[in-house]
């Protein structure tokens, strides 16, 4: 079996980029397929994959300016020739899903959400912030790339969604069924923390939707020690607003994040999270959650076990839940076994189990795949939420 995988693209290391990590040492001598590729800030090991790109990585400035091509993603990955594969496996956020593969091959696609911008666009655009003249462009591209986008989506055999949320928006945007598959985690790279911890942790991508306002807020207002660790665009705004418990630790990783963890008192997670990876790093390390009661963190924090939830998006809701919080209830030892169910070994045996499910017998056809419900010109022009 030739098996090939395709990812959007790399600018960072985030989730999606850990889910494509063990998708490659599930799989290791599957080429990797991307619209770009820019290695900056990635760990040594990614230098060493057999990664290929498509022209549009070629394009003078593609890296430096690839949020506003966006538009020329779908045919950047028409473009791979993938008629050499049994099976395709993509890792989606926007448009890997795209690509077109043979006849007789399987298309097996890792959903970690449809393209937010594309179905959900006026709260993507709230979020990032976007000014008018944006707005009015993206807007007026949206019934071409959402028809395109659904198109694609038929033709994927079988799909895979991280969560109970992404797979609704999966079925209500494609009309297809998926089943999940929550990202793994390495648990083995945490420590245990000791003692009741030093500090509470907000760990993230300092960006406006991610709402660490809320979290820096609420312990301003409590006095509570926090440490903030990762970097964005909101960095400035954040570090105005932050009183004298706040700690601003930068981008952290490695043992310095694992340390973070070890040290805190909780992990606090105030974003709508597809899933969220966080919460389950927090839990390798034997400590709990305090997360929105909303998106992926449903499926990882267990109220009273592994963390709380707070049931609004704001700093009085989040006020309320710390100040009942008290870490002494929480056993470390239940928390890091619940972590555990969500190992990376565990993770890449039932992604193997999955392409042997769906992978064409030798030499024969693969059985038809399901097919929209929706017309795709009747499920574009369908106003997403």
């Amino acid at each position: 079996m030739k098996l090939a995988i395709i990812h959007d693209s790399i600018g960072q290391y985030g989730g999606a980029e850990k889910v494509l990590e063990e998708m490659h040492a599930a799989f290791p001598d599957a080429p990797i397929f991307m619209a770009l590729w820019n290695q900056k800030g990635l760990p040594p090991h990614f230098r060493q994959w057999d990664v290929r790109t498509s022209w549009l990585d070629r394009l003078p400035g593609a890296r430096r300016w690839h949020r506003a091509l966006f538009p020329l993603y779908p045919m950047a990955m028409h473009g791979f020739d993938l008629s050499g594969f049994d099976v395709v496996l993509s890792s989606s956020f926007n448009f890997a899903h795209n690509v077109v593969v043979g006849p007789e091959a399987v298309h097996i696609c890792y959903c970690h959400s449809p393209a937010r911008f594309l179905w959900d666009f006026h709260g993507y655009a709230e979020r990032e912030r976007f000014g008018r003249l944006t707005r009015g462009a993206v807007s007026a591209m949206l019934p071409t790339l959402r028809t395109m986008d659904a198109v694609a989506a038929m033709r994927v055999d079988h799909w895979i969604s991280t969560s109970r949320l992404v797979q609704q928006r999966i079925g209500k945007y494609y009309r297809r069924e998926s089943e999940i598959l929550p990202p793994p985690i390495r648990v083995a790279e945490f420590r245990m923390g000791q003692g009741p911890g030093e500090h509470f942790l907000l760990l993230m991508r300092l960006v406006g939707w991610k709402r660490a306002d809320i979290a820096i807020e609420a312990c301003n207002r409590l006095k509570l020690p926090l440490v903030v660790a990762g970097d964005g665009r909101d960095t400035a705004r954040l570090r105005a607003m932050a009183g004298p418990t706040i700690r601003f630790a930068g981008r952290v990783d490695g043992a310095e994040k694992a340390a973070l963890y070890a040290r805190s008192t909780a992990l606090i997670l105030p974003a709508v999270e597809d899933f969220g990876i966080t919460p389950l790093e927090s839990m390798a390390a034997g400590r709990p959650v305090i997360a929105l009661g909303a998106g992926g963190a449903l499926d990882t924090v267990r109220p009273g076990v592994t963390g709380e939830f707070f049931p609004e998006q704001n700093a009085e809701s989040l006020i309320e839940t710390l100040s009942a919080f008290r870490p002494e209830h929480y056993d470390s030892e239940v928390i890091r076994a619940h972590a555990e169910t969500f190992d990376a070994v565990a993770f890449r045996a039932q992604l193997r189990q999955i392409v042997a499910a769906h992978a064409p017998p030798a030499g024969s056809l693969k059985p038809p795949r399901p097919t929209a419900r929706l017309p795709p010109a009747e499920l574009a022009a369908r106003p997403a939420g």
